[in-house]
């Protein structure tokens, strides 16, 4: 019963790690989320993880060195990424054989999203071998509450190909989804990305989502096609950057009839009042109107 929480767990002890008076954890792999930019994100479950483990596998060895320096944290540490990850995964599923407790981290934020330990995960779930989840801060979801966009139903996409042909055909793929599509994009490829998905997937809200929960958080709200053009003639942004895209809007049907008004309006009055006019015609938002206007105008 979801009202028996505290009666089943009366101490609110944390489920699979020991008995953390003596510092131990059950043997097992802990996929352990740790913060996305705030150092004081991490939770107080994920502190005991990574102090009580044997051994903690880090994407960038660096990066976690600085959060353990922060938290006082002396454990081994060593590297499990993309370039290493087939040489290191049996020698990593041998310390767990042999009862070890092992923490994995990513760079930031929770692990398997868009990292490569997945696959360490699913061959140890293959030889039954202990997996527990630590939870905890995660880009995807930090941009998905502050977007402003629909959240009942929403896809991760990740990084899109980085070959245009293939990138085109992977937004044609997503085109059709009815949910909020959350990527994961670097500063360099933010511009060109945009300016694409605002030519394949057509007239969307969006948010570009930055530097979250650090001192310089940053998070644009617009269309696509707004984005894309802010973008456009600006250096680009540092770091990653989580990119999220509404749904198909509702009146996406009548775009046509939309484009056909703005055709005939725009050779003889301004935008902004043609938008009006357009938008009480056909239902479409005057925001939306407005939108697909200025990309005739500008294109």
């Amino acid at each position: 019963m979801k009202g028996d929480s505290k009666a089943a767990n009366p101490a609110g002890k944390p489920q699979h790690l020991g008995d953390l008076k003596n510092d131990l954890l059950a043997p097992g792999l802990y996929v352990t989320s740790t913060p996305i930019g705030n150092a004081r994100d991490i939770t107080l479950r994920a502190l005991d993880v990574l102090k009580g483990a044997d051994l903690i596998v880090a994407e960038d060895t660096r990066v976690t060195a600085k959060l353990l320096a922060i938290y006082g944290i002396s454990k081994p540490l060593t590297a499990y990424n993309d370039h290493n990850a087939a040489r290191e995964r049996p020698r990593l599923l041998g310390r767990l054989r042999a009862g070890a407790r092992i923490a994995l981290v990513s760079d930031a934020g929770t692990p398997l999203v868009s990292d490569p330990g997945f696959k360490l995960v699913r061959e140890a779930i293959q030889e039954r071998l202990p997996v527990h989840a630590v939870p905890g801060a995660s880009a995807a979801l930090t941009g998905l509450v502050l977007s402003g966009l629909p959240s009942d139903r929403f896809l991760f996409a990740g990084f899109l190909p980085t070959k245009a042909g293939e990138r085109q055909s992977a937004l044609e793929e997503l085109k059709s989804i009815r949910a909020t599509l959350i990527f994961f994009e670097s500063g360099p490829r933010l511009a060109e990305t945009l300016k694409h998905m605002a030519e394949i997937l057509g007239m969307r809200s969006a948010a570009v989502a930055r530097e979250l929960t650090k001192l310089h958080e940053e998070l644009r709200r617009g269309t696509l096609a707004e984005l894309a053009q802010s973008y456009e003639n600006v250096p680009p942004p540092k770091g990653e950057v989580t990119l999220l895209v509404s749904p198909p809007h509702e009146a996406e049907a009548d775009l046509s009839a939309v484009d056909a008004a703005l055709d005939a309006a725009l050779p003889f009055m301004p935008l902004k009042p043609a938008s009006e006019m357009i938008a009480n015609l056909t239902g479409v938002s005057r925001k939306d109107v407005y939108a697909r206007g200025l990309e005739k105008k500008n294109g």
